[in-house]
């Protein structure tokens, strides 16, 4: 059974850092890309970054460019992904979410063909 678990959402000041962290387990995930999304309230989801796996291919949305990074890390049988997020300002409150698309078939850098999703952990920022 496949599982994404996120961890390391919580409330912080306008101009603070969070790190993210995501758990994957239950297949290999060296032929997918690994994202991250969010979604405020009222709003639509909106992807922010992703990493291939096997190449460390990183993509970032232009909001989140030069503030975000985006890095994983392979245990024995863990997949872990973070995202590092600096200078953060109140529009990036949202929940995040991370996810999973293979490579094969899916336009992972655009956000699409994800199909694996954990169950989200919530950021707040305060200004």
């Amino acid at each position: 059974q496949v599982q994404l678990v996120e961890s390391g959402g919580g409330l912080v000041q306008a101009g603070d850092s969070l790190r993210l962290s995501c758990a994957a387990s239950g297949r290999t995930f060296s032929n997918y890309a690994m994202g991250w999304f969010r979604q405020a309230p009222g709003k639509e989801r909106e992807f922010v970054s992703a990493i291939t796996w096997r190449g460390g291919n990183t993509v970032y949305a232009d909001s989140v460019k030069g503030r975000f990074t985006i890095a994983r890390d392979v245990a024995k049988n863990t997949v872990s992904v973070y995202l590092q997020m600096n200078s953060l300002k109140p529009e990036d409150t949202a929940v995040y979410y991370c996810a999973a698309a293979p490579l094969d078939g899916a336009r992972w850098w655009l956000g699409n063909g994800y199909n694996y999703w954990g169950q989200g952990t919530q950021v707040t920022v305060s200004s």
